[in-house]
């Protein structure tokens, strides 16, 4: 029985990697020159990396308040919002997050029709595209997301061609080479079809040695790129050493955790435990993450021969009811397995 729920979930982010989404970001060798819109940056996006979502959007919206004429703060605005329904898994604020991504494409559109040469208004419409590309395919409107998901890579590739330490266009750039290959494996026989999967990770490590406001994002695309790899050795040094700078954040701990589950279940188990523990006491529901990471555990404990722990799992997840209709869709499939392993388990 395979113990890779959690990279299933990640593959269904492939598409979204390979066009950059949520590269919302800095380079190392360019600070953006208004140092009160640096520093509410960075701020914010720490608080969304901590999951600290109600505080980064509080920083957000000053930041737009501040500089209207700027994108950024209602591109985080919209960041925000999708992240935090991401890792609640939530139904998406389509309201807000749509009118979040309009108006920064209508200020994106304003400043490159006033100033054309200036890389951070090519910067601001890769960030508006990806994200918009980002969103699209959340919501499976698959055409939409890849014009706008090709603009954001190319407009990315305009900023390094431009400034070749415009190191953050890396992480764009690197993860879109290496899912482009990667999904097309089979065309690399046909002339001009080239495998750029090692290029990728070459851009992506090459982008985590200069710090950005989401070089974090750097990191997390090589995690999973690495367990994609069966390279576990440095999925884990690369989590290890993120979490060290963001201990509780989940998106370094999940990719932590799945990479442990060859190598050292128990050591999987406590994580996917802590991850399970860690949500916020006052959520409504966490049904879909409960059950997920209850799941994946009970997998794991079979792996160690612990059926009776295993049991007892399945049948507590089974216990839970009341869904609603958002969560029986997420987890329909997942709930007849749960059922077909507490089958096994109960006929052995």
């Amino acid at each position: 029985m395979q113990v890779i729920e959690h990279l299933a979930r990640f593959k269904n982010t492939y598409f979204i990697i390979l066009f950059s989404l949520f590269c919302l970001t800095k380079t190392s060798a360019q600070i953006f020159p208004d140092t009160t819109v640096h520093r509410m940056l960075k701020t914010g996006i720490n608080l969304i990396v901590n999951q600290d979502y109600d505080e980064a959007e509080i920083v957000f919206t000053k930041l737009d308040d501040l500089r209207k004429d700027l994108p950024f703060g209602k591109i985080y605005l919209a960041a925000t919002l999708i992240a935090k329904a991401y890792d609640y898994q939530k139904p998406f604020d389509d309201e807000n997050i749509s009118r979040y991504l309009e108006e920064s494409e209508r200020k994106t559109q304003k400043l490159l029709d006033i100033e054309d040469e200036n890389i951070w208004n090519h910067y601001f419409y890769a960030i508006t595209q990806g994200y918009s590309a980002y969103y699209e395919a959340l919501n499976e409107n698959w055409l939409s997301a890849i014009s706008k998901g090709l603009n954001s890579v190319g407009a990315f590739q305009y900023c390094l061609d431009k400034d070749s330490n415009f190191y953050e266009s890396l992480i764009a750039i690197g993860s879109y080479k290496f899912w482009r290959s990667k999904k097309t494996e089979f065309l690399n026989w046909l002339p001009f079809i080239f495998n750029e999967e090692e290029l990728g990770i070459d851009y992506l490590e090459k982008a985590i040695q200069n710090p950005s406001y989401n070089s974090y994002l750097a990191i997390h695309s090589l995690i999973w790129i690495y367990i994609e790899q069966n390279d576990f050795k440095n999925a884990i040094k690369t989590a290890i050493n993120a979490l060290k700078k963001n201990p509780d954040s989940r998106l370094f701990k999940w990719g932590l955790a799945r990479a442990y589950e060859s190598i050292n279940p128990e050591k999987s188990i406590t994580l996917y435990t802590e991850i399970l523990n860690s949500y916020p006491k006052d959520l409504k529901s966490n049904k879909i993450n409960e059950v997920t990471l209850k799941h994946i555990i009970a997998q794991l404990l079979i792996k160690l021969g612990k059926r009776q722990e295993a049991l007892n799992l399945c049948n507590e997840i089974l216990s839970i009811n009341d869904y609603t209709s958002f969560e029986s869709d997420k987890l329909g499939k997942r709930l007849n397995r749960v059922r077909e392993l507490k089958s096994e388990l109960d006929n052995k």
